[in-house]
């Protein structure tokens, strides 16, 4: 989503990755989102959209409701870091999911594959 970053986005961006995850794991009660890990956070030049990666165990048969979880969520969430961090601005959430760990698990599985193969 976001190209390069400079040195500020860089430190907002992790600034919401810790400040969401810790409000993720202790604020938020809505069963939806148990176990929602936030996996990086990437913010536009001008800071007023944050792209919010986000990840479960679960993966994708759970993806549409996580992410509407987190749709719904937004508000408190923005309500919370604005009161928690000293941002002229707080951004847009804008939550993406990401499906890396479920690909390195589909490398992984794929390379033991080829291995057995070998191994025959």
């Amino acid at each position: 989503m976001v190209k390069s970053m400079t040195r500020r986005q860089k430190r907002v961006g992790e600034l919401l990755k810790r400040e969401i995850s810790t409000l993720l794991e202790r604020e938020i009660r809505d069963p939806r989102l148990n176990f929602v890990t936030v996996t990086d956070v990437e913010v536009t030049f001008d800071l007023r959209d944050a792209f919010v990666y986000v990840s479960a165990p679960e993966g994708r048969e759970r993806k549409e409701e996580i992410l509407q979880g987190l749709e719904s969520a937004s508000g408190f969430l923005r309500h919370e870091l604005a009161q928690n961090l000293r941002l002229k601005f707080i951004p847009r959430l804008n939550f993406v999911w990401d499906d890396s760990m479920e690909r390195g698990q589909r490398i992984d599985q794929l390379l033991r594959e080829i291995k057995k193969g070998k191994n025959v």
